[in-house]
């Protein structure tokens, strides 16, 4: 149980503690909240490397990597807590690569977005190298009356090589209620191979979930589907052979 924001336990956690040699565990952490005038501010920004973060905007943080990774047995965690009538938008200064090494390694975002807020979290996309072996986890709380803009992009390795393994699970709740529970396996021939992909070499989505959502009806394109939610929320998904045609297929007026 992650004990109250602020409290000695919480802020003992920021520290970045090795788990054996040439692996991390590390969590930072991002408030958001709407000052009196309306303006967002951000009185928690800590950053435990190689997850640093920066002030780039008001309302916007980019997430700076300073150590090559995440390499196998790395264990990253990210949480993010935009508080009522706030707005903010959480991007990286590039893509991450998922590095081979000694075991899994994990990487997992958690965010809450209260009643009135705005998250957009728009990341660069993942690559996975080969022989890595990656776990990512969303874990996505919303208010019904909150935003959420949220992409993922995953690339199947570097150029000419095969991609590592990755296993990506998503779970988002809107006022406590399921909204999406999905998991994506990519670089598994027992699971996800040349039948699942064919000859793409990289996959994403879009999340518009709560006052993000637009209205839309089921559609399958080139590359791409969407896929009205039982709630509040709309999911693109697209797979495609390079990264400037998956994010011209995951924007919500594509049409290809």
């Amino acid at each position: 149980v992650t004990p109250p924001l602020g409290s000695p336990p919480v802020r003992a956690a920021f520290r970045t503690v090795p788990r054996r040699r040439g692996a991390m565990t590390a969590r930072a952490v991002v408030v958001a909240e709407a000052a009196a005038d309306g303006r967002t501010v951000l009185p928690v920004l800590r950053s435990a490397p190689p997850l640093s973060l920066r002030q780039t905007g008001p309302g916007r943080v980019h997430l700076v990597s300073t150590a090559a990774g995440p390499l196998g047995g790395d264990r990253l965690r990210l949480d993010l807590h935009v508080r009522p009538g706030a707005t903010l938008t959480v991007a990286t200064v590039a893509g991450t690569l998922a590095l081979p090494g000694d075991g899994e390694s994990v990487m997992e975002v958690h965010a809450t977005v209260a009643a009135g807020a705005a998250l957009a979290f728009l990341p660069e996309p993942t690559v996975l190298a080969a022989g890595c072996r990656h776990r990512s986890a969303v874990r996505l709380s919303l208010a019904a009356d909150a935003a959420v803009t949220w992409r993922e992009e995953i690339v199947f390795g570097r150029y000419g090589e095969a991609p590592g393994r990755c296993r990506a699970r998503f779970d988002a709740t809107v006022d406590g209620r399921p909204l999406l529970r999905q998991e994506l396996v990519v670089g598994d021939p027992d699971v996800a191979g040349p039948a699942v992909y064919g000859d793409a070499r990289c996959v994403g989505s879009l999340l518009l979930a709560g006052a993000a959502a637009r209205p839309a009806a089921p559609a399958i394109g080139e590359g791409r589907a969407v896929l009205p939610l039982a709630g509040p929320g709309t999911l693109i998904e697209a797979l495609a052979p390079d990264v400037p045609t998956l994010r011209a297929r995951l924007t919500p007026h594509a049409t290809a």
